[in-house]
């Protein structure tokens, strides 16, 4: 009788139910990207330890060969509810394969607010190496990812795109001048999520 596989725990299932981390389409420079929502990471109900163990088994291997990008939408992340901590992402970024780091050549950072601005200026030399340091790329703007993501390959919650629009209108919500539009976005649902189809317009 063959032994029968384990499921993995409640909190690696949260992490692939949200969608946190998946590895989808190409950039124009036909690279991998891994694409990171930050809401949706639930970082009062998620370890670090299996945060770290389901990067490895899922994700790692499927990007140690290849060169990749990072896609990371910051939209929405709010300290007190999915942002994981400094030590704790110091903690990941150590985790990840020196095969892995050496393949990664650009990180796309989606409506970066005031505070991720103000933090990866003073203190990512130091947390990061260098040469990662060099590789990120602010996009304040949907429209301008465009330029160098194949839109028609990536997925984007609709609630990204609803961001951009407010900014459009109210440009000093990039600063941390006002506060987000009234409409209220709850973490994803466990039975479905919701993406725009304008991704493929």
């Amino acid at each position: 009788m063959s032994a029968q596989v384990q499921p993995p725990p409640p909190e690696q299932n949260q992490l692939e139910m949200f969608d946190v981390f998946k590895i989808k389409g190409r950039d124009k420079q036909c690279r991998r990207i891994l694409r990171i929502v930050g809401k949706f990471f639930p970082a009062r109900t998620v370890s670090l330890d299996v945060v770290k163990n389901h990067l490895e088994e899922k994700i790692f291997p499927r990007l140690k060969n290849r060169r990749f990008t990072i896609l990371y939408f910051h939209t929405s992340v709010q300290r007190s509810q999915n942002f994981p901590g400094i030590a704790a992402l110091r903690s990941i970024y150590d985790a990840i394969p020196a095969a892995v780091k050496a393949n990664l050549e650009a990180v796309y950072f989606v409506h970066p607010d005031l505070q991720a601005r103000l933090f990866l200026a003073t203190l990512g030399r130091i947390f990061f190496t260098s040469e990662v340091y060099g590789k990120v790329r602010y996009v304040s703007r949907i429209g301008l990812l465009w330029e160098h993501v194949r839109r028609n390959e990536i997925e984007v919650p609709e609630f990204i795109y609803d961001h951009d629009e407010d900014l459009e209108y109210r440009p000093m919500m990039d600063y941390g001048q006002e506060s987000d539009h009234p409409r209220v976005y709850g973490a994803p649902s466990m039975e479905s999520h919701v993406y725009s189809m304008r991704c493929i317009s």
